[in-house]
């Protein structure tokens, strides 16, 4: 069994976990922290919610983002600006509908998900919120990366690559560099 858990990432001066927005989520990990005040953090665990990406946003007065990887296999990525923009995307899209089809509630990937294309769009205004240019072709390139390859075309092991992929996301939104 893979791994499953949260990233949570924001801008702050003060430490995410000492936010309102993450106040009753116990046991979050500083798992690092980048230029301009970027932090990710950790909750490690299956199933349990930790609270909103709008109310992280407008809180800290910057875009904020959840990651929520499924088994090591495919991430859930929400994200939300202070302007009250919000967006779904998941990484590695075939290994996340096989996990929705798994479910009884008869909802696919693209019920609860963006379009990679789209989500790519909304990435780009979502990362210029944050201060930062980025191009809809380099967010696309993780967005649509399947097992076996990443963005870059490498072979990588698919037990590894939900949040190899999370962190090249991060990475291409300019906000936590590799």
């Amino acid at each position: 069994m893979g791994y499953w858990g949260y990233f949570v990432v924001g801008r702050s001066e003060r430490p995410l976990a000492r936010t309102e927005a993450l106040a009753g989520v116990p046991g979050l990990l500083s798992r690092t922290a980048a230029p301009g005040g970027w932090q990710v953090w950790e909750y490690p665990g299956a199933g349990a919610g930790i609270g909103s990406m709008r109310v992280l946003a407008r809180e800290t007065g910057a875009p904020a983002l959840f990651g929520y990887v499924m088994d090591g296999a495919c991430v859930a990525v929400e994200a939300a600006a202070p302007s009250g923009d919000a967006w779904s995307a998941c990484l590695v899209r075939n290994v996340m509908a096989g996990h929705l089809a798994d479910g009884d509630g008869g909802l696919g990937v693209d019920d609860y998900f963006l379009e990679p294309a789209d989500a790519a769009g909304r990435a780009v205004a979502w990362a210029a919120e944050a201060g930062h240019a980025v191009t809809a072709g380099a967010l696309l390139a993780v967005l649509e990366a399947e097992p076996g390859t990443g963005p870059d075309g490498r072979v990588t092991e698919p037990a590894e690559m939900a949040e190899n992929l999370f962190f090249q996301l991060l990475d291409r939104l300019g906000v936590v560099p590799l």
